[in-house]
């Protein structure tokens, strides 16, 4: 790997894995330590698109201990992305992950200590915050006055293939928690105010999934000036 070039270990190659991939390609300061998945087919789209000879590796906590890279980037499955950034920052990495960043508040809060201890970068994929659309209506919602009342919806009535990618992500995240994390976040910065409480419902519209587990639900949050913002999500048959 090249000294003056930051070398990154990009885990996972669906869709955002391949974005961000992509990306580092493309950048000159940068280059791809190598892309790890678990299994060889599940990469094999992404490194057709790819520089000839960018490496591959199914071992991520090998990759991290031999190619030493300076950067971790993490497109997994929402339930690997607290040990993925955990043994990333323990090796001396920097880390990119998709949202969100763990499972838990606690989780949350000990991986930015690590970061912090360790005096490495910790990046959380909040892309609403950098896309101009959303900017602007950031922007707009802010000369309304207070208190704000907010409605964001996002329900995906997926069927066929699609459904089959959702019914994978429910193995790992409720779709309240997959978008909502972005669109709370778009009320907090809307407000400039400090949610307060919180109550939701979630419920399983299908008999294809295992008891435990939701694909429709709806959160309300309350805000410290008085704001209130309803969040609601769904995917497949509802």
């Amino acid at each position: 790997m090249s000294e003056n070039k930051i070398s990154v270990l990009v885990v996972g190659a669906g869709n955002m894995g391949r974005s961000h991939a992509l990306a580092y390609a493309s950048i000159p300061e940068f280059e791809i330590a190598a892309i790890c998945t678990r299994s060889p087919e599940s990469r094999v789209k992404l490194m057709a698109e790819l520089p000839k000879g960018t490496p591959e590796v199914s071992d991520y906590k090998s990759a991290l201990e031999e190619l030493k890279p300076d950067a971790v980037c993490i497109s997994t499955y929402p339930d690997t992305h607290y040990p993925f950034a955990k043994s990333a920052l323990e090796a001396g990495c920097h880390v990119f992950t998709e949202k969100p960043l763990a499972e838990s508040a606690e989780q949350c809060k000990e991986l930015v200590s690590l970061a912090k201890s360790k005096n490495k970068a910790l990046v959380v994929g909040y892309i609403l915050r950098q896309h101009p659309s959303w900017i602007k209506f950031v922007e707009v919602a802010k000369t309304l006055g207070t208190p704000l009342v907010m409605r964001m919806n996002l329900n995906q009535q997926s069927y066929g293939k699609n459904w089959e990618t959702h019914k994978s992500l429910l193995s790992s995240i409720s779709p309240v928690v997959d978008c909502g994390v972005h669109y709370v976040d778009v009320m907090c910065q809307m407000t400039e105010s400090k949610p307060v409480r919180v109550s939701g419902v979630g419920a399983q519209l299908t008999n294809e999934l295992p008891k435990d587990k939701i694909n429709y639900g709806h959160l309300q949050v309350t805000f410290e000036d008085g704001s209130v913002g309803w969040y609601e999500a769904g995917w497949g048959p509802m």
